[in-house]
């Protein structure tokens, strides 16, 4: 349990001290997290941590970085574009050790297939490096959000960058043009993406119930050896309330690598589903990446962006060891993660250790993610800073509820619930 909060039980978000709801977004100097609307994300910026470079790093002054929706809600327009930009590397970035991972694989020939929103040709960061399966544009942009996370490429005026900087990026719609998902709508995203020939398919949306026809998707893409991973709960819509723990599809079908989105401390992201059992879990609390327009920055926060990064790792490791398959892939990143009750991915062990266990080096102090006792807590929303400059990142969440987790690897395994 973490030293600052209690785990949430599915009570009401306390209000802070200024009497500000926390459901929506952290409070003050928190990052935003669940969904806000296309409008709100470009008229109010938040308090984001993100801080410009300069000479003197001690007087740099806090970008505040507008939100990046996961579906637009009723009379939300487009996603524009930001004209904010960060300088720093964030600290999730460093955490993940990309720099040394690089030593290894950059992901170079790998195609990863983003079934979400859309993915923008035009992305920046992505030049070049985009190919339109379905849906050419992305008109919510968090489709666009995703594929940075794989594959933004380096550049000189900022350190942010995509986990795999030299995929390539299969752009496939799973959803509406509002980003609204259905089981069809998925099942079609991923049966094209795997006829593509992608050899990771990033799914963002996740739903509540289980489909023969989602089923057969990913069937078909495993026949092809293709890696599906997945979001192991969605972002709430707005005014939605977590619940209590349950499954999300396509995450919890067996083959499928779910992944779930934590804060620093281990805690799940304010605005976020609760999900019962997750294979990995990865960075999904104040990401920075790009949008569908413009060269500027957005942030968010959930499972889906913990997904990316994965995806991400997946097709570094399927560049550096292209003998293995889909299922081999996914075992040694699971296997390669730190301990925890929801294994944490370590880019770096996924493609330096030598067999598909982990080696016995010392592990950096990180908290573990993890499932609490469902309890009642007065404390429901914990308030966080991103401070990408002064390298930390502490993003307002809340613990997870729920029975400890049954990691879904024993599904792969060939065991079921």
């Amino acid at each position: 349990m973490s030293a600052t909060g209690r785990p949430w039980a599915g009570m009401p978000s306390a209000p802070d001290p200024m009497g500000r709801s926390c459901a929506r977004r952290a409070c003050s100097g928190g990052t935003a997290a669940g969904l806000v609307s296309a409008a709100a994300a470009l008229s109010l910026l938040l308090p984001l941590p993100a801080f410009a470079a300069g000479r003197d790093t001690a007087r740099a002054e806090p970008v505040e970085l507008p939100v990046m929706p996961a579906v637009l809600e009723d009379g939300d327009p487009c996603t524009g574009s930001s004209s904010r930009m960060v300088r720093a590397e964030p600290a999730y970035q460093r955490t993940l050790n990309l720099q040394q991972a690089w030593r290894f694989s950059r992901g170079g020939g790998v195609e990863v297939a983003v079934v979400d929103t859309g993915v923008a040709t035009g992305t920046a960061r992505l030049a070049g490096r985009v190919t339109p399966v379905s849906g050419t544009d992305d008109c919510v942009g968090h489709g666009s959000f995703l594929a940075g996370i794989v594959a933004a490429a380096p550049a000189t005026a900022t350190r942010f960058s995509g986990v795999a900087p030299d995929a390539r990026i299969l752009a496939v719609r799973g959803t509406d043009q509002r980003g609204t998902a259905t089981a069809s709508t998925l099942a079609a995203g991923i049966r094209a993406a795997a006829d593509a020939g992608a050899q990771v398919i990033l799914v963002g949306p996740a739903l509540a119930r289980k489909s023969s026809e989602l089923t057969g998707a990913v069937e078909h893409a495993a026949a092809r050896d293709a890696l599906v991973v997945a979001a192991a709960s969605p972002p709430l819509r707005r005014g939605e309330e977590p619940g209590t723990a349950r499954d999300y599809w396509p995450a919890a079908q067996r083959g499928v690598l779910s992944v779930v989105g934590t804060a620093q401390d281990g805690s799940l992201p304010d605005g976020t589903a609760v999900p019962k059992d997750a294979d990995l879990s990865a960075p999904g609390s104040g990401v920075i990446g790009v949008g569908p327009r413009g060269n500027g920055y957005f942030i968010g926060s959930g499972s889906p962006l913990a997904a990316a990064f994965v995806a991400g790792a997946a097709a570094l490791v399927r560049d550096r060891y292209p003998e293995l398959s889909a299922d081999a892939t996914a075992e040694r990143l699971t296997r390669t993660a730190y301990p925890a009750d929801v294994p944490r991915m370590d880019v770096y062990a996924a493609l330096s250790s030598a067999a598909a266990g982990r080696e016995p080096v010392a592990e950096p102090p990180l908290v573990p993610a993890r499932i609490p006792s469902d309890e009642p807590t007065e404390n429901a929303v914990r308030r966080g800073t991103l401070l990408a400059g002064a390298g930390a990142v502490t993003a307002g969440a809340v613990a997870w509820a729920g029975l400890v987790v049954r990691l879904r690897r024993r599904r792969r395994h060939g065991t079921t619930d």
